[in-house]
This record gives structure tokens, sequence and C-alpha cells, in this order.
């Protein structure tokens, strides 16, 4: 243990004997938790700890930067095949430090369960730590796309991403706002223990309200863990699942003790979604926007 400690603390060292040699290169801004950080003019080496923000990194044209990853980015595509993939829910700082990143592009998700803050001694290296919370709306996404473009010195690029899924966007808007028999939607993303899906607050209630639809659970607050009963109740005309725990989920859903009277059920409409795209907030959640539309509302989108 002590070992390890006196590692960490030569590598502190290191790093901030490196930072001090180029200070008058930093620029302060806050990052999008609100806080102060000190980000450097160049940066080579990025670290991104959640598929969202990788995403948007690589779309950036960054990931020859990529120098480590969350587990959970192994998908991304694009990423680079000798990239370090780590466990940011116990991040290990002397190996983060190790690999000398100019910046780590952080998730509020980094710091459930922590009682602190999970990159105190890598911040205290003098590395940059930018914190992103998990965005609840499509334009917080845009924000936080425009954020990363910014502090990595792409901001043209952040810029015509933004455009290019604002106008997407845009385009299935136009048809959701002439939808005047709006069907009523279920979405589920978990069902294990108990059921999961949210309501208001949420970037997919929006998603399912650009397209026309209407959310049984919009009176509701953010992600939350609705009964059966609630949902035989509420009779969807439709239910999405974007569940990527269990096989077969649509069967499961259809094959539901008590849910052979949803309308959904009866009427064979029960649809798998793109998981990634429907959970991670990237520019990525143009592609599960369609699904959602076709899978809706097929004779006003399929065209």
């Amino acid at each position: 243990m002590k070992k390890k400690i006196l590692s960490i603390i030569m590598a502190v060292t290191l790093v901030m004997l490196t930072v001090v040699g180029c200070s008058s290169k930093e620029v302060v801004i806050k990052d999008r938790e609100g806080r102060d950080i000190k980000v450097p003019n160049k940066i080579d080496k990025i670290i991104s700890t959640a598929p969202s923000n990788t995403e948007v990194l690589v779309e950036l044209g960054l990931a020859d930067k990529l120098v480590a990853v969350d587990k959970y980015s192994a998908d991304v595509a694009g990423i680079p095949d000798n990239v370090e993939l780590i466990d940011f829910s116990n991040p290990d700082a002397e190996k983060i430090i190790g690999l000398e990143p100019d910046i780590i592009v952080a998730s509020g998700h980094n710091k459930t369960g922590s009682t602190e803050d999970p990159f105190k001694l890598v911040e205290e290296a003098g590395i940059s730590v930018a914190y992103i919370p998990s965005s609840n709306s499509i334009q917080g996404i845009y924000d936080d796309i425009t954020f990363i473009s910014e502090v990595t010195n792409t901001k043209e690029k952040g810029k015509k991403i933004v455009e290019n899924t604002k106008s997407q966007i845009e385009d299935i808007a136009k048809k959701g706002k002439d939808i005047k028999d709006k069907k009523k939607v279920y979405f589920e993303i978990g069902s294990s223990p108990n059921l999961f899906s949210f309501g208001n607050s949420t970037f997919l209630n929006e998603m399912i309200e650009l397209v026309g639809a209407e959310n049984i659970l919009k009176d509701e607050n953010a992600w939350i863990s609705p009964s059966a009963e609630t949902i035989i109740d509420k009779n969807p005309d439709v239910i999405l699942t974007n569940d990527g725990y269990i096989e077969n989920p649509v069967d499961k859903i259809k094959n539901r003790e008590g849910w052979e009277n949803i309308n959904a059920v009866k009427n064979n409409q029960v649809y798998q979604i793109d998981t990634n795209s429907s959970s991670r907030p990237s520019q990525h959640i143009i592609k599960a926007l369609n699904e959602m539309a076709k899978a809706i509302y097929p004779n006003v989108y399929n065209n």
C-alpha cells in the first residue's frame, strides 16, 4: 500500500512539474457541472469516461488522441484498437496519471456511489478533469457537444455536428406537429428486478413527443420504476423497448402474464429500439429517433 501511495506521489510530482512549465498556456473555464477547470491550449492525449462522450470525441475527429476510455465505450466505432479500457466506477489514479492525459472528459455517472470526487488525486496532479453530467434534454446534448468541441479546439466541427443533428431532428418534428391522433406509448428500459422507464424531464420523453406521440408516464418525473398494473391500466397503443440485458425482450413483453389485453400487445405493436443510440446522450440519438418514429407511425415516417 505504501509503495502504491509513493508511486502516485512521484507521478503527481512529475506531472505537476510539467504543468508548471506550461501553465501560461492554460485557460480557465467552467465545465458542464459549473466547476472552474484549467484547460491546456494544446491537447494531444484524452481520456473519456463515458460512451456518450467517446462518441462525440470520435465524431470530432479526435479518436487518435484517445489514450483510455471506459469499458462501456469498447463498442464505439472508430476508437483505436490499442486504447486502454478502464473501469471508472473505481478509477486507478496511478494508472490514469501514468497515461499523462492532457484532459479527462468525465461523466456525472463516475460519481455515483462515491462520497468524494473519484478524480481528486488526478486533478491534484495537475490534470484537467471536465465533468459532463448526463443531459436530460436534447438541447443539453447540443450543449455537451459544443462544450467538448470548445475544450478540444474543434469548435467548427462541433458546430457542424450540432447543426446536422438539429436539421435531422427538425425534419422529424415537422411531421410530428401535424399528427392529431396521438398514440399512447410505453417505453421500457429494463424489466429486472423491476420495470424501468421514464417520465418527463428526459430526452427520451422529448423524443416521443417530437414524433407526435404521448408517453403514458409523462406525468411522472425523470427515471422511474412503474408497476405492471400501471402499464395495464394506461393501455398503451405502442410499446418500445431498448432493453439490452435480456434476450428477445419483445417476445418477453408480448408473453407477459396479464398484458395480453393491452392494445400494443393485442395489435402486435411492440418494437425493439437500438439500445446504444437511445441510451447515450450524443448526436447518435437521431438513429433511435428515426426508429421510434417509424415504429409508432410507419405510414407517416416510412415515406
